[in-house]
């Protein structure tokens, strides 16, 4: 299993261009790549799951439903911040 999380670090949140992203998820499988794909896209929407889902295609259901999976596989998940 490759981890790539980089969605966020000490200092706030890290965005890599997607030419710095593409090599760090070869050998990746699908799912780890829809799960950064969605930790990402909420770390830039502040948590908002509402907007995230907006951007991502996804209903609000579904997205909630990934990250209840995320959350209890025990990946952070990031939080609404106001």
């Amino acid at each position: 299993m490759t981890t790539v999380h980089v969605a966020a670090s000490e200092s706030g949140a890290q965005f890599l261009s997607p030419d710095q992203i593409v090599p760090l998820l070869i050998g990746a499988t699908v799912d780890e790549v829809e799960r950064e794909l969605v930790l990402q896209t909420l770390a830039r929407c502040d948590g908002n799951r509402t907007r995230a889902s907006r951007v991502l295609g996804l209903s609000v259901r579904t997205l909630r439903n990934k990250i209840r999976i995320y959350a209890a596989s025990g990946i952070e998940v990031p939080a609404y911040q106001d």
